[in-house]
């Protein structure tokens, strides 16, 4: 599966041949070895995005507001997940990103009056903001690649609300893909794959703090 294969190799040791071929003697820096996973996280993030544009589609009005929401988190994601050897964003990119994120975390949270599902899109719109404060403060950090940024109550405390929705979602998802069938649901109103969606970026999220 997938995410699972991310967050592992997002918590798995860097070993020393890998590390020594994303850095050679030489100075360069080369997109093997330890950008894979980068990589990965930005394919899985950009899909998930896509679907939730699918899902905005839907004529349930609630059901197009939240697919907005996630379908920003889910691009957002992808693009910081670049790896740095690939593109580095310029110094202005981050301070923008705090303020994207920060207008759709107060959206959430305004939305969240009549419905405490947008409860979590504000907690993951924060999560970014928090991303994108410490790599403005960190220059040459980037998420999912490993540094020493970040404050580490905040981090941690971010790491066991999403690890708690990972396991959770995981756990609604199931029965939900056992009774999962044709039917003349489209396919941007399947509750089984938006929660799969949201199940994606909670564990790329998870991926993206451990190594932040």
């Amino acid at each position: 599966m997938l995410p699972v294969y991310i967050l592992a190799l997002a918590c798995a040791p860097r070993a020393a041949g890998n590390h020594r071929l994303s850095t050679p003697s030489s100075g360069e820096v080369r997109v093997h070895g330890p950008a894979s996973p980068g990589w990965l996280l930005v394919a899985l993030c950009a899909a998930t995005g896509a679907y939730c544009l699918l899902r905005m589609r839907s004529a349930v009005e609630e059901q197009r507001r939240a697919a907005g929401g996630e379908a920003l988190m889910g691009f957002g994601m992808a693009a910081m997940a670049v790896p740095a050897a690939a593109f580095s964003p310029p110094t202005w990119a981050w301070p923008g990103y705090a303020a994207v994120f920060g207008a759709a975390a107060l959206r959430a949270l305004w939305a969240a009056r009549t419905n405490a599902h947008h409860l979590h899109h504000l907690v993951g719109a924060s999560a970014m903001v928090y991303m994108a404060v410490v790599m403005a403060a960190t220059p040459g950090h980037h998420a999912g690649h490993g540094g020493s940024g970040g404050v580490p109550l905040v981090t941690g405390v971010l790491l066991l609300y999403f690890t708690g929705f990972v396991l959770l979602a995981g756990v609604r998802l199931m029965p939900l893909v056992a009774t999962a069938g044709g039917g003349s649901v489209g396919w941007g109103d399947r509750p089984e794959l938006a929660r799969a969606c949201r199940l994606s970026m909670g564990i790329a999220m998870v991926a993206m703090l451990i190594t932040l």
